[in-house]
């Protein structure tokens, strides 16, 4: 659905750009995710066991400029994760603020087992662009993504 918005030409091709981004985006994260809440994980959970898995462990200031989120909202999800004994957080005997994180024997089945129909999911998905297409979406995603931080000042 094109922008309704009466202005000029360049805000209207970004807007009709904006809104297919975000509805593609959409339509994707809510088919990956559906079977999130079957596992009693929150996007943001899940997030946090593939990032562990896949990097191993790292501080919680690190997981959560990694996962783009604050560290305020990072300490909030790794607490519940911590209750549900997928994550230990462990302080550090140099510095007391410095906490690394890391899996459980149980969090690492969980993503372990999970992943690859994670996985699935997306390939499903991603088939309906051809190897170039995922190429080229990828490398615009990045270059998006790039830009916004540089113009921001992030």
């Amino acid at each position: 659905m094109p922008t309704q918005y009466d202005g000029t030409p360049t805000e209207i091709r970004a807007l009709n750009a904006y809104i297919k981004l975000q509805r593609a985006a959409e339509t994707s994260l809510t088919r990956t995710t559906r079977q999130l809440s079957d596992l009693g994980l929150t996007l943001s959970q899940f997030a946090v066991l593939e990032a562990l898995y896949h990097l191993g462990p790292m501080s919680q200031t690190d997981l959560a400029e990694k996962l783009l989120k604050s560290t305020g909202n990072m300490t909030s999800v790794l607490k519940n994760m911590e209750k549900r004994d997928l994550i230990t957080r462990e302080r550090s005997a140099e510095d007391n603020r410095y906490r690394s994180v890391q899996l459980t024997d149980s969090g690492r089945t969980l993503i372990a087992d999970y992943f690859p129909n994670h996985v699935n999911i997306i390939v499903e998905d991603m088939a309906v662009l051809t190897a170039a297409e995922q190429e080229q979406l990828a490398h615009l995603c990045r270059k998006l993504g790039l830009g916004v931080i540089v113009s921001s000042g992030d």
